[in-house]
Order: structure tokens, then sequence, then C-alpha cells
């Protein structure tokens, strides 16, 4: 690979760190891949883009650990150019129309743009999507699906959106980024059993030898993820037709929200089968994660919920050497394929019957969670296609041992991050050639007349009663004699309360001193000082509000 086939990386810890900002499957996904790109990754330098430099160390640290010998370079978010010579910049999400505008300054050729998908469900992300079509992206950009099925979805609303803009403006859309389907990854290595675990864990549950163990890694969400109640009703009726001396379990290690989703769980759970084994775990601690998945003789992933769109965790339990029973869902139809895993029918009511919940989300009557539950109540997963499934793998040792086999084959072969590191480098490259061939069609917009983000000083022209004209003008400092200095006055007006300030304190004092020694114009104060033209003007513009220097006429 060369650097044609890198990308720099845009970096923030939200979408990076679940051990700092909260599990959830989009940071957990984008910390797997980071890893899996500083390991995997053939590059000459890893670049990151990113906003502080608190962010950067965090990625240069882990960087060191993982690959010593590659160097990493980190750009600022405000001078996104410099990720030069590399072309490319992977953002982790699917919304690139930010990062489009911040592009369009140096125009939409400089370097192509790759989202990702994660959930596209949310009322932020399907708004997101329809801002592709306005924002200046281009044939050579770029947003992986994970899976077939998002790709649908995706192309779906890509569609509905086009048919409006031909509608509402007489003319054929632009070309659409790219949409190509490349999934998650895992680090197969990580997953492996422990025997002492699966002990201890079997242990708690009671269960015997000849026992049949189900597992579940997921956030315990009964309106945002998996509604359990179907699962318990079929494990409860597999339980009555097993052979005497088997008995099923189920686990669910994960994290509850709400103690209302709690005991939904636990309750239910003990009403509906009874006779099956429960248990919960915490999915914060690894050791409890570690203990599911050593402890199962099948990992369950039962999703009823459109939250879902790849399924990252039967990946897990894959790599662990488990078979897999899941719903016949989104990206559960590419990864568990027949040689790994069961999977149960699931049907959805037509486009018509669901107009209600849409409008209500877009209406704003509805949240977020409440759209995903209503849609779940009415998402049917086939009870007696579970109940066999179920009793399929529950009945047959040798089955789930080859299947199980199958698993830890495939996962390794196809969905280590060393197998889709490649992929997405492959598809970097493709970008940058696509752009390079389309080199004539890139266009540029000035920052200061973003139609999304114009400059206020463009915007607001009308606001104040005239426009300053600095490089025209002289200045000087009036006698002050008695009046609280420089660094009095920034102390009591506070900038960095807010975490922000419009120049740095030393800098603003080096301009000040620049006009007390004589130097009049801006010319003059920018070489006196080094400073660019317009960060001068910038500083003299605070001066001249607080009085420190005054216009000469």
């Amino acid at each position: 690979m060369t650097e044609r086939a890198n990308a720099a990386i845009f970096y923030a810890s939200d979408g990076y760190r679940p051990d700092a900002k909260g599990i959830n499957g989009r940071r957990v996904a984008g910390e797997s891949f980071l890893r899996g790109f500083l390991k995997h990754g053939e590059v000459e330098e890893f670049v990151i883009l990113t906003k502080s430099a608190s962010e950067a160390n965090e990625v240069t640290e882990l960087a060191t650990a993982t690959r010593p010998d590659k160097a990493l370079r980190a750009v600022g978010l405000v001078r996104p150019q410099a990720i030069a010579p590399v072309e490319a910049l992977y953002y982790p999400a699917a919304n690139i129309s930010g990062e489009a505008w911040r592009r369009a300054d140096h125009g939409s050729g400089a370097w192509a743009i790759c989202g990702v998908t994660h959930t596209t469900s949310t009322p932020g992300i399907m708004q997101g999507l329809f801002d592709l079509r306005m924002a200046p992206l281009m044939e050579w950009d770029a947003v992986i699906c994970t899976s077939r099925a998002v790709q649908g979805a995706v192309q779906t609303q890509m569609d509905l959106i086009d048919n409006h803009i031909r509608h509402r403006f007489r003319t054929e859309p632009p070309p659409r980024p790219m949409f190509p389907v490349i999934p998650l990854g895992v680090h197969t290595e990580a997953f492996a059993r422990d025997a002492a675990a699966r002990a201890d864990l079997r242990a708690q549950l009671g269960a015997a030898e000849r026992d049949v163990v189900f597992a579940t890694i997921a956030r315990l969400s009964p309106h945002e993820k998996f509604d359990p109640v179907p699962i318990y009703i079929a494990m409860h009726a597999a339980a009555r037709e097993l052979p005497a001396g088997v008995k099923l379990h189920v686990v669910m290690c994960g994290i509850f929200r709400q103690p209302y989703a709690r005991k939904v769980f636990e309750e239910s759970a003990a009403r509906l089968m009874p006779d099956v084994g429960f248990l919960i775990l915490d999915g914060n601690k690894a050791e409890d994660r570690k203990a599911a998945l050593s402890g199962a003789d099948v990992f369950l992933f039962m999703i009823d919920n459109i939250q879902e769109t790849f399924g990252l965790a039967p990946l897990e339990g894959m790599a662990a050497g488990l078979p897999v029973l899941a719903s016949d869902w989104d990206g559960l139809k590419d990864t568990v394929v027949p040689e790994v895993g069961l999977r149960v029918t699931s049907r959805m009511l037509g486009p018509h019957h669901h107009v209600n919940e849409s409008l209500r989300l877009q209406g704003g009557v509805d949240d977020y969670t409440q759209y995903c539950a209503a849609v779940s109540a009415m998402t049917e997963l086939d009870m007696v296609d579970m109940k066999a499934k179920i009793l399929a793998l529950a009945s047959n040792p040798d089955l789930r041992a080859r299947m199980g086999a199958a698993a830890q084959r495939h996962v390794r072969d196809h969905y280590d991050w060393k197998a889709v590191i490649p992929q997405m480098q492959a598809l970097w490259a493709e970008q940058i050639a696509a752009k390079t061939a389309a080199r004539a069609r890139s266009f540029r917009i000035p920052a200061y007349c973003l139609p999304v983000s114009p400059s206020p000083s463009l915007l607001f022209a009308g606001y104040p009663s005239a426009t300053a004209t600095l490089l025209q003008e002289r200045f000087h400092a009036p006698d002050r004699s008695g009046l609280a200095p420089l660094d009095e006055v920034l102390a009591l007006r506070n900038y960095q309360g807010l975490n922000r300030t419009f120049a740095d304190p030393a800098q603003i004092a080096v301009v000040y001193a620049a006009v007390q020694s004589g130097k009049s114009r801006v010319v003059e104060i920018c070489e006196a000082t080094r400073m660019r033209e317009a960060f001068v003007e910038r500083v003299l513009m605070w001066l001249l509000k607080y009085d420190f220097i005054r216009r000469t006429d």
C-alpha cells in the first residue's frame, strides 16, 4: 500500500473512547477500528485530524504501543489541508456533510472524504443523509455501509431525496457519493474462551454439563435494542420438549440505561420462563463479558429493532467459537451464514402501516426511543421458528460443535481487522483515483461565504455603522496613566471562562507593544511581530474596543 491508499483519521474522543465516554456500539466499533488500522494499516505514516493536543496524545499513546516503528502525525482541525500528502479523510459517522463544508475553501478535489454508517434510524442521521445531497460532496466521496441491508436503507432514502430534488428544483440531482458495503471488524484473538471463567459461570447458574447456555451481549434495552419477552416465551416452550436431564439457561450481559428496562428483563424472565435458568451480568465489566462468552454454548442475538444496523456482538461470539442463534435482521443476514448459525424469520408491516410513527417522530410528538419501541412492537420474530431453532441447537451438541468451529474460521477469515482494513484502504485508493480523474469537476467555495455558515461579517454586514478598513489606517497608543493595564483588563474580562479566546493574551501584548513603540500601520506591526495580517487586524480591533489604541487622524 502507498499513501494513495491511506486516509487521515478524524479523531474525537466521543467516537473512539467507550471507556471514557460510555459503552455503545458506535464507540466500541470506533475504538476497535482505530486499533485495527494502527495494527494492520499498510501506510507510510499515520495521520490524524483532531481539535486538541490532549486528543492527539490519546492516539499517539495508542499508536506508540501498537506500532512503535510507524510515525504518527497530528493535524489541527482548523488546518485540514495539512493532512497532505494524504489525499483522503476518514470520518467515523455517516453525516460527512460538515467535512465537505470544511473542505470547500480548499476545493472539492482537495481530498476525498469517507464516512461510515452506524445507527441510521435516528432523526439526526436521517436529516444528515438529506444534508449529504445539499452539501458539496462529490462522486469520489463515500459512506461505507456496514451491511447490505443498511446499503439498501441508505439508497432508499437517497432515492426519496433525489425525487424531491427533481420535483422541487426541476433538475437532475448531482452524482451521488459512493455507498460501498464493507463490514465492521473485530480482533478475533481477543475473544478466546477461558476454561476457569466457563466453570465459574456455569457454577453460578447451577448448569450441569449437559445443560445448554444461551448468552447475549448487548445493550439491555427492550425499547431500542431488543425485546426479551418473545425470547423468554420461546425458551419456555422449547424447554418443555427437551429430553430429561437437559436444562436451558439464558445469560444476558449488558447495560441498563433505565430502571424500567431492568424490571422488564428480570420480572418477565421470572414469570415467563420459570424452568429456564437466568442470569444478568454487567456489560461494563470485561470479566463479565469474558464469562458470558466462555460459559455459553450458543451466542443469542434476537434483534427486532431498527436501531441495530450491523450487529458487532455476534462476531465476538463467533470469535469465541460459539454457534449463533440470531434474528434474520439487517447485518445479521450477512454475518450469520448457514454454516455458523441459525436465523429466525422476522416480519414487518408494509410502509403505509408505519406512517403514524414517522410523522410522530418528525413532528417531535415522540422521541427516538418511543419511535423505536413502537416499530419494534409491530415487528414479528416467528415464534414457531424460534422455538424450533432453539431446540435444534439445544438438543444437538455435534451441530453446536460443528457450527462453532466454522464460526471461528469464518470470522477470522472475513471479519478480523486484518481482513477488513485492506478493504477500507482499497476504497480510499479508489476514491483518490476517482478524484484525480475528475479533477476538472472540482470547485471551491471561499470560507467566508459558506452557505451553511457564512462569516458573521458577511451575514451581519448591515448590523454595524461601517466596515473597519484597518489596512488603510494609522494607530497610536494614548496615555493610560492611572488606568487598568492590559493584563488586568484581560483578566477582568476573562475570555478563558468559555475555554475559548479570540487571541492568546501574550500575543495581544506583543501587538500592543508594537503600537506603543511607534508602529502605526498594520504592515509595520506585522513586520515587527512576525504575525499574519488577518491576526494582527483581529487584535487591533480588540485594542480599539477597550481604548488601548486609537485611530490617528
